[in-house]
């Protein structure tokens, strides 16, 4: 399922529990979501889900919820 390889993602790159991950996780509830951890995690979704996001749609990710519709997006022409 998506949503749980995205939060398998989250959780390794900020270090933070699979289960404290919600609706509310954003990059100003995890304090290790800084510009640099950032720019990992957007590769580390790319690798994952082999798609390429937009300038914009990299800016834009900065929740889970945002993540997942930004990946579902990303993905729409291809079969994950």
């Amino acid at each position: 399922m998506l949503e749980q390889r995205v939060k398998k993602i989250l959780s390794q790159l900020f270090q933070i529990p699979v289960e404290s991950i919600n609706e509310d996780t954003s990059s100003d509830t995890v304090p290790n979501w800084n510009s640099l951890a950032h720019m990992n995690l957007v590769v580390a979704l790319e690798e994952e889900f082999g798609v390429s996001f937009s300038d914009e749609q990299m800016i834009e990710m900065l929740s889970y919820p945002l993540i997942v519709l930004t990946v579902k997006e990303a993905a729409n022409e291809k079969t994950i």
